[in-house]
């Protein structure tokens, strides 16, 4: 299961095209103030949240701020060949926005409208640069609310692109389930439309997941229809603590097979709880934890959020405590999500290594332990959060970016645990999507007859490899005829 030697490690491998000068001039042209060649700006567009930091930024940035704009910009660079990049906020953590080709960074936030609403049919169209809280702020007096929720305040985007999915959705599902239409830039500046705001379709192919999840590697997303759901009567949160990771895992895959309907269960490891106290000036006990909300009726949050406390005093909880108030939910929620942030500040100067395995419920226990044991051992710093209630966690390996003995062993430390969950019938990513990062775990997980179908789709749809190149799979020309 170890990555090729040529690539040790997963280090990117950069290999810039040329950029021929009258490209750069007829985007200009085109764009005027729209179009920037500036090095902040460029490198500003060059950097995500992932542990690379040795890639060259893009070669200029178009700020589009329609679909005229993406679709004229992609013509553009299609005609002298040129790579494009979609960015959304920068919040990646697999690399998905290094421009390790070279090449235009078109960024969408821009196009940051909510374009209509449909109470009715529980559906709303954005543009893909609306962030997850904007949209929700914009849609909370019609009684609804979008719950798919990564952590980091992500564009609607790019949370396409990466298939995201977060805390809710052991109940909710992710952005495979909750995205109904696209209208979609091909690789040849063409304008196209997938799925419809219908809840259901047997129309042909399915081309609405097919780009969902295609991390720009086949297009770009200029309009996206989302599945909404109405805001629960009652929403109730707890907190509870435990002697060891293992019971607090055991307590949620009790949960999760009793078929409890919780919305959320999240679990933050003792070095998680430290770091997110020092950050976000919390006294939480510095213990594993769970994080659990209930929604529903005020009836229905009762009798779950009963069951559960019941459930996790037979696995050892303690001091279990309820968050009633929605400032106490905010504010420990926001710890939560700021648990990366802690990281980088506990270890000044530190990169992190994220995970994002996500295995069967029933083999969570022995993936996670059998992790952390080597973990431990290894004397990597590292924090662990997870959503749990759907099998997915993380590990962060917190490394020193200029440290080649601890970003080995690190990427060791990762390769073991992609292999183990694969072993176990998981996933190398839950949600962060492939990236650079985890290719040669896609060609372990996929086996090389589904990665080069997925190769047949991409030469078809983008022959002359355009669309964030170097990401999710190697290229080879596609066969002549």
């Amino acid at each position: 299961m170890n990555a090729p030697a040529d690539t040790p490690h997963h280090l990117p491998q950069v290999a810039r095209r040329t950029i021929a000068p009258q490209a750069l001039a007829d985007l200009q042209q085109r764009f005027g103030a729209q179009c920037s060649l500036a090095l902040a700006v460029r490198e500003q567009h060059g950097r995500d949240e992932s542990a690379f930091t040795t890639v060259p930024p893009p070669d200029a940035v178009v700020y589009a701020e329609s679909t005229q704009d993406v679709s004229d910009a992609v013509s553009i660079c299609a005609r002298h060949r040129v790579p494009i990049i979609p960015f959304g906020v920068g919040s990646s953590l697999e690399g998905h926005l290094l421009a390790v080709e070279g090449g235009v960074s078109i960024d969408l936030s821009r196009m940051n409208r909510v374009l209509s609403i449909n109470a009715e049919d529980l559906t709303v169209t954005v543009q893909p640069g609306v962030t997850r809280k904007q949209l929700n702020e914009e849609i909370k007096s019609t009684g609804l609310f979008f719950p798919i929720d990564p952590g980091a305040d992500a564009s609607i985007g790019g949370m396409c692109a990466t298939r995201a999915s977060g805390t809710n959705a052991v109940r909710y599902g992710t952005m495979r389930e909750n995205v109904l239409a696209l209208e979609v830039v091909s690789a040849q500046g063409e304008v196209m439309r997938t799925g419809t705001r219908a809840k259901k379709s047997s129309a042909g192919y399915d081309l609405t997941r097919l780009f969902v999840g295609s991390e720009g590697t086949l297009g770009v997303m200029t309009e996206i229809t989302l599945r909404l759901y109405p805001l629960p009567e009652a929403v109730s949160a707890a907190i509870c603590s435990f002697a060891s990771v293992a019971d607090a895992v055991n307590t949620t895959i009790a949960i999760i097979q009793m078929g409890v309907p919780i919305a959320r269960v999240e679990l933050i490891d003792q070095n998680s709880v430290r770091m997110v106290n020092a950050y976000s000036k919390l006294q939480l006990r510095e213990e594993p934890m769970l994080l659990m909300e209930f929604h529903g009726s005020p009836a229905g949050v009762q009798e779950q959020a009963e069951t559960v406390q019941s459930i996790a005093t037979e696995h050892g909880g303690q001091a279990f405590e309820w968050v009633s108030t929605p400032e106490e939910r905010t504010r420990l929620w926001t710890a939560r999500h700021h648990a990366y942030f802690a990281a980088l500040t506990y270890r000044a100067g530190c990169r992190i290594i994220s995970t994002d395995t996500c295995v069967p419920i029933s083999r969570l226990a022995d993936c996670l332990l059998e992790s952390m044991a080597e973990a431990d051992a290894s004397g990597i710093p590292y924090f662990l959060v997870g959503h749990v209630g759907d099998g997915n966690f993380h590990f962060g390996y917190m490394i020193d970016p200029n440290s080649a003995d601890e970003r080995a062993r690190a990427e060791d430390l990762n390769q073991a645990l992609v292999a183990r969950a694969i072993r176990l019938g998981g996933t190398c990513t839950g949600e962060h999507g492939i990236g650079l990062h985890k290719m040669d775990f896609l060609v372990n997980e996929a086996r090389l007859g589904a990665v080069q179908m997925m190769r047949t789709i991409k030469h078809a749809l983008d022959p002359h490899n355009l669309m964030n190149p170097g990401k999710i799979l190697t290229w080879t020309a596609p066969p002549s005829h």
